[in-house]
């Protein structure tokens, strides 16, 4: 089974992929924490360094890899649905789920991760919010193309596992 998780920052894909694996007994996989491998920076260095144009197209090249695995939950960056016909691309190879977290929650999460997150990274908490309205709203045509729609706070792993297990066998 391919499941590959997209949403906003801060909504808990990387932490959903690892517990979605061992459910699904298969391999997680962070995009974000691939490149940072490949490229031997950290997302923000590769940012700073090289720009978004470059990170962009990166995170598609290092994404395309997945098309020869035939199993894994693959937890993409924030805005890897949005770029280079990502999300159709990942349509066409598997599951996608958006995990679509409350603005409140991702706020709570993040105001502890500025450092890490070069979109961030500078705006004060009160800024916080207002550009998760913006970037959500950006990327919400996106997103809602996914297979399938949870809040993964409010759910239970097992009901995200039997969803999926359903999804597979049509």
């Amino acid at each position: 089974m391919k499941v590959f998780l997209v949403g906003m920052m801060g909504s808990g894909k990387s932490f959903c992929s690892k517990k979605l694996a061992s459910k699904l007994d298969t391999s997680p996989y962070d995009l974000d924490h691939l490149i940072e491998l490949l490229e031997e920076k950290t997302i923000a260095e590769i940012f700073k360094e090289d720009g978004e144009v470059f990170f962009r197209n990166k995170e598609t090249e290092v994404l395309k890899w997945f098309a020869e695995k035939k199993n894994f939950v693959v937890a993409t960056g924030g805005g890897t649905p949005c770029f280079n016909n990502n999300m159709q691309w990942m349509n066409e190879q598997g599951i996608t789920i958006w995990l679509n977290e409350s603005i409140e929650v991702l706020v709570q999460r993040l105001k502890k991760e500025k450092e890490h997150r070069p979109l961030i990274k500078n705006l004060s908490d009160n800024e916080l919010a207002s550009f998760l309205i913006n970037k959500l709203e950006e990327r919400k045509p996106f997103y809602s193309l996914a297979t399938h729609t949870i809040t993964y706070s409010s759910i239970k792993d097992k009901d995200v596992v039997t969803l999926l297990k359903q999804t597979n066998k049509k």
